[in-house]
């Protein structure tokens, strides 16, 4: 594997390809003097003058490249191997000399993750030329550019190899991601559970929870599935020198009595809801003012009860009392001469709610029309509000994780500066209550209801801001759960060491972007087949999604026949159809079809033999 990058990301990422999928590893830095470079937040080059430059570039991938790797060094210099198996080689940028030098024509994968996007598109198109066959993931801020963008480099891998049109044949595949899509899960799985350990497929967030022994007080709850075995506790008993058991049988889960397991659940909230904001009501409530409400139904009470006394004077119908109550509202000329005192009185009376009505109705036209002009359209936080979690930052992170949220049916309220935020449509889309203010000063998180929260995420740009919040927010409630994004990862270290020895009974968490990041590159890098992978004591568990045509240990086996203790299991199998999902009680009976696609667990060995691929000892 071959990581190019700039940032803290690439080193992350290459500790977790050596570290969690035991792979050989080239890391392919800066100099040192220029290993610190400023986050690029805006790139002022159009999309759309980029793109067709990268077209034209393109135009010769496949026919015979340049020789550009001979022409001098290109500002590479090889530094060696480091401790812990990563290969560390430092270049000015990744032109064809230093990917030359990093054996991309030999590689099986390599990420490009430096914060440029300019920089990763253009070195993806000379690494395709130097390797067709090589699996490429990028880090583009440009969610439209990077679709283009993995159209164009996967038609090259084909053309380039001389393979069928579908691709298939080879393991060529380009995955562009970027760091909001990737972290988003796992951010909302912290606040919610405590861990960013997750798991994302179908639509769900699923993660690893380890179970106490049975007959131990804990629960019984089997979860989705076992995954594995703990080492024994107790050293001196038979077996104490074991380690985990991964994917064990059923008679291997029954006969480890004493020890615990690890099982797949899924993330969810079982806390309250927040209303949806659908129906009439709480549209009327987002675009009136409580007190103008209450100023209407005041009014409406009148007119109905003026109508009911017409009706009772006059005994005339009860349709006929009250049209003639609102024509003497609205003041149209049909005077009650020669009619009854009480007719005429109430006319009167009529005629003057009618006055009264009419500075109501211009005041909601007002507010409405400035409801609709201004950011007061978002929904503020209801009365009675708890249990909920308070976002802190409405940009790019802060939108990919309120999207994940309230897929989760996760009551949140918002906290944002910027009146022209990125993410305030997207708030205001989901009808998510927001609080505008300067998160720093007094009454803002008092505003977003802190006091009664289940937790606070603070994504928002600035280091310093998220952990003066998080400090304020702890001075107000001390047990609460916090989770801040900070941009350093070793920062982000201290500060967790800090609030955690500070408050030792609340849950902290503090995250880098690069440290949530780096786990989803990392399974881009093994395969688009691969959905992320859990760490069990010192082995590791894979998760992929694999089409069983073509898979003999698979295609027309049954579910029980297919699993293979300690090597692999079949968890769930998609479904099509209205409501595409995941089916996850598959019974043992089931037999698996060629045009099936399931979800499985599997080591580094077994998932190898899978895909055909040369297993890693360690696996």
């Amino acid at each position: 594997m071959v990581v190019c990058g700039d940032d803290g990301l690439a080193h992350r990422l290459a500790a977790e390809l050596r570290g969690v999928y035991g792979e050989q590893v080239t890391l392919v830095v800066p100099a040192s003097e220029r290993s610190v470079r400023p986050p690029v937040v805006v790139r002022a080059r159009s999309a759309s003058a980029l793109l067709d430059r990268v077209v034209t570039a393109a135009a010769g991938l496949t026919g015979n490249g340049g020789t550009g790797a001979g022409n001098g060094t290109g500002g590479t210099a090889p530094v060696g191997e480091p401790p812990g198996g990563i290969r560390l080689m430092e270049a000015a940028e990744p032109n064809e000399a230093a990917l030359a030098a990093a054996g991309v024509e030999r590689a099986d994968a390599l990420a490009l993750v430096y914060d440029d996007d300019e920089t990763n598109i253009r070195a993806a198109l000379t690494a395709r030329r130097l390797n067709p066959r090589l699996r490429l993931v990028l880090r583009l801020y440009n969610r439209r550019l990077g679709q283009h963008i993995e159209e164009l480099l996967d038609q090259a891998a084909v053309l380039a190899s001389g393979g069928p049109a579908d691709g298939t044949g080879f393991d060529a595949s380009t995955t562009v991601l970027s760091d909001a899509d990737t972290a988003a899960p796992a951010l909302a799985a912290t606040a919610l559970t405590g861990t960013s350990k997750v798991l994302q497929t179908g639509g769900l967030l699923l993660r690893a929870v380890e179970r106490p022994p049975a007959g131990s007080g804990g629960s019984a709850d089997p979860g989705l599935a076992t995954l594995a075995l703990l080492s024994p506790t107790d050293s001196h008993g038979p077996g104490g020198d074991q380690g985990p058991a991964l994917l064990p049988d059923a008679a291997a889960v029954r006969d480890g009595g004493g020890r615990a397991t690890v099982v797949l659940e899924q993330v969810s909230y079982a806390g309250p809801a927040l209303p949806d904001g659908r129906g009439v009501m709480p549209w009327f409530a987002s675009l009136f003012s409580r007190r103008l409400r209450w100023s209407l139904a005041g009014m409406v009470g009148c007119v109905v009860a003026l109508a009911v006394a017409l009706w009772l004077v006059t005994g005339i119908h009860p349709l006929r009392a009250f049209y003639l109550t609102l024509l003497d509202l609205f003041a149209i000329d049909d005077p009650a001469l020669g009619q009854s005192v009480g007719r005429q009185i109430l006319q009167l009376l009529s005629g003057l709610a009618g006055l009264l009505l009419l500075p109501v109705l211009l005041a909601a036209v007002l507010e409405a029309l400035g409801t609709f002009r201004t950011a007061s359209s978002l929904r503020k936080p209801p009365r009675g509000l708890g249990g909920h979690v308070v976002l802190l930052g409405l940009g790019k992170i802060g939108t990919r994780v309120l999207t994940r949220l309230r897929e989760l049916n996760i009551p949140v309220v918002c906290v944002e500066s910027d009146p022209e935020a990125r993410g305030l449509a997207t708030a205001r889309r989901l009808r998510v209550p927001v609080v505008l203010g300067d998160v720093t000063q007094e009454g803002v998180l008092e505003a977003a209801k802190i006091h009664r929260a289940h937790a606070l995420l603070a994504v928002t740009s600035a280091d310093t801001t998220n952990l003066e919040a998080v400090l304020y927010a702890r001075a107000v409630r001390p047990d609460l759960r916090v989770v801040l994004r900070l941009y350093d990862d070793d920062f982000a270290t201290a500060v967790y060491r800090t609030l955690r020895a500070a408050h030792p009974r609340a849950s902290t968490r503090s995250r880098s972007v690069s440290h949530l990041a780096a786990p989803a590159f990392a399974g881009a890098m093994m395969g688009r087949q691969i959905l992320g992978a859990f760490p069990v004591e010192r082995r590791v568990l894979l998760f992929a999604a694999l089409e069983v045509s073509g898979h003999p240990q698979l295609e027309g086996r049954t579910v029980g026949e297919a699993f293979r203790a300690g090597s692999w299991r079949v968890l769930a199998r998609e479904e099509s159809g209205d409501a595409p999902g995941l089916a996850w009680d598959l019974p043992d009976t089931y037999v698996l079809q060629g045009s099936d696609r399931v979800v499985l667990a599997a080591t580094r060995r077994g998932l190898a033999e899978l895909l055909g691929r040369r297993g890693r000892a360690g696996a």
